[in-house]
């Protein structure tokens, strides 16, 4: 949960206060780290994709108009930059995986993120649902990852409720038998 005074810290921030931009980023830290965790079991990867956002969020901020509320804005960030992450491990143990193919390898704590865990089934499941459904993607992680209320999910894919509840049970379904199908 984010603090109470973030909001005011973001608007001061993107309107160009540096001291407002330092708090806002200390204040959201936390957070941050605790919602990368959940795309992201090993905690350095997670860390790392904490840096991600955090420097996106600092070069990013002028960005940030105000019309929703930051940390709808913050969660989109992290969802991105979490699945960014996500997906260049898995570009990097791919490549290792076929350098040395033939050699066993001992584990790399910083590409277990890609090898192991329900959670990054979910993510191949994520990959597979935009490459069929891009749709169906955004309200998806948006609430189950990021568990925002509908109403923010709406706001944020610009889609009326009624489409985001229904593309979420759809959604869902679809990963639900991707994972069951690949388990």
């Amino acid at each position: 949960m984010l603090p109470y005074d973030v909001e005011p810290l973001a608007r001061r921030a993107a309107n160009g206060d540096p001291q407002a931009l330092e708090g806002l980023l200390h204040a959201i830290r936390p957070e941050v780290l605790r919602r990368c965790a959940r795309f992201l079991p090993n905690r350095e990867d997670a860390e790392d994709a904490a840096q991600e956002v955090l420097l996106h969020v600092a070069r990013k901020i002028g960005t940030f108009e105000g019309r929703s509320l930051f940390s709808t804005w913050l969660h989109t960030v992290i969802a991105n930059d979490a699945r960014q992450k996500y997906r260049e491990l898995k570009r990097r143990a791919a490549e290792r995986s076929a350098l040395h193919e033939a050699a066993v390898c001992r584990a790399d704590p910083h590409t277990t993120s890609v090898i192991v865990g329900s959670r990054l089934d979910l993510l191949e499941a994520l990959e597979q649902l935009e490459r069929d459904h891009a749709g169906l993607v955004a309200p998806l992680v948006y609430r189950d990852l990021c568990q925002m209320d509908y109403a923010e999910v709406a706001e944020r894919t610009g889609l009326p409720l009624g489409t985001v509840k229904s593309r979420l049970h759809a959604g869902r379904k679809y990963v639900r038998q991707w994972m069951r199908d690949n388990a």
